[in-house]
């Protein structure tokens, strides 16, 4: 796909595409940049019809609406291509005429961010860029270390030394070179961006690079083929930088402007009550450019963030798509780990059971009506922070090795017998 310019969603400035790598230089990081094409002369290029005849199932099936060479070397790994469930019996304890969940954890290294992560590699083995950094909660720093360790790129990942074990096991297993930062995510993205502007590394942070965003916006486009181009009336999905609320605007965005799908779902933002800086600006309507930082506290890792980095775009999807942001609380967050779980057969991490938490928060505000037909994004597997799910999944039941004490459990949860 021909890149038309590099917009800032600040100020509007136009850039060429080697004119700028990250964010307007006037503006800083509030300024983070569109990628916008010609959709007239994309349209004569493809058709939806030859997505459709694809066999590629992975998120490459959509590389002519990517920002990517056609001739350019994509990573091994098969990313992308996850399952889209009807969860007839999410919809019925949420009480709603449908739910889908998009099942995104089942990603190589088991979240979304593998999509932004495998476009990012990509775009650095066509440029011949050396080596590559992030920093990361540890999702990204998963996926760029995943990504990068299947094509033998160096990565150097900057995460909160707070961070899940599980998450920083991975990174280390892939081969990463990993910082345990001193501090919080935002200071562990403050000092990847120095370090990527001292040693010249290719800086794969969240919203700061403008092509996550483009990777990210293949799960919109899954979802749209998966349900036949018919959208839902709603889909909703969790929030801390804000890039993926982002990345799926501009992938619904993207299909509407080519005339594959007549209109764009609402856009339901899911934040934690202790890191709820988008939903804050949204509900009082302020300018997201200017937010100032909060001190983010939330058991959902992957969406705690002082300044979120792409926050002028998530809240112009939530505003353009008359949708909403909510906020809920940690106990919320962690209840629905379990029951989205026990409804669905998807076990998902904290930032991700927040969009279960948030449909239901969307539904007591009536934001959502009882005959909406909504998606919900599972951003990470549950396997990412087993810590947190052991909080609220209850415990065993210790037997001897004697079928008596067998029949003393079943009987005591009512356990049906056959005989």
């Amino acid at each position: 796909m021909i890149i038309a310019e590099l917009r800032c969603v600040v100020c509007g400035r136009s850039y060429r595409p080697d004119e700028v790598a990250y964010t307007c230089p006037v503006c800083g990081q509030a300024g983070t940049l569109d990628v916008c094409y010609d959709y007239d002369a994309l349209r004569r290029m493809v058709a939806r019809e030859d997505i459709e005849r694809s066999p590629d199932r992975s998120m490459w099936r959509y590389r002519a609406l990517m920002p990517l060479a056609s001739e350019a070397a994509v990573p091994p790994l098969t990313v992308g291509g996850t399952p889209l469930y009807d969860a007839p019996r999410v919809a019925s304890a949420l009480g709603l005429a449908q739910v889908w969940v998009k099942d995104d954890g089942r990603n190589p290294t088991g979240s979304l961010k593998d999509r932004a992560s495998a476009l990012i590699v990509a775009r650095a083995m066509a440029e011949g860029i050396r080596v590559v950094t992030t920093a990361s909660t540890g999702n990204a720093a998963a996926a760029l270390a995943g990504l990068a360790a299947s094509v033998g790129l160096p990565a150097v990942i900057f995460v909160p030394e707070t961070a899940p074990e599980a998450k920083i096991a991975q990174l280390l297993t892939y081969g990463a070179t990993v910082l345990l930062v001193k501090g919080n995510y935002d200071r562990a993205f403050d000092l990847a961006v120095a370090a990527a502007e001292r040693y010249g590394w290719y800086n794969r942070n969240t919203g700061m690079n403008p092509y996550t965003l483009e990777g990210k916006k293949t799960v919109a486009f899954e979802i749209a083929e998966q349900l036949g181009w018919r959208m839902p009336d709603a889909v909703v999905v969790s929030v801390g930088d804000g890039n993926i609320i982002s990345g799926v605007h501009k992938g619904f965005r993207d299909l509407h402007a080519l005339g594959w799908i007549d209109r764009i779902p609402r856009l339901i933002g899911v934040q934690a009550d202790g890191s709820a800086a988008c939903y804050q600006a949204w509900k009082t309507g302020a300018d997201p450019a200017t937010m100032e930082p909060i001190n983010a506290q939330t058991v959902a890792d992957s969406i705690a963030a002082d300044l979120p980095r792409d926050r002028v775009k998530a809240v112009r999807a939530v505003r353009e798509t008359n949708g909403a942001f909510v906020s809920v609380s940690d106990e919320a967050i962690l209840a629905a780990i379990p029951r989205l779980a026990r409804e669905s057969g998807v076990f998902a991490e904290p930032a991700a059971s927040a969009a279960y938490a948030g449909a239901q928060a969307a539904l007591a505000e009536g934001v959502l009506s009882a005959s909406d037909r909504i998606v919900l994004i599972v951003t990470g597997s549950g396997l990412k922070d087993i810590r947190s799910a052991m909080r609220v999944a209850g415990s065993g039941h210790p037997v001897a090795p004697d079928i008596e004490e067998v029949e003393q459990v079943r009987q005591a949860l009512g356990l049906p017998s056959l005989r």
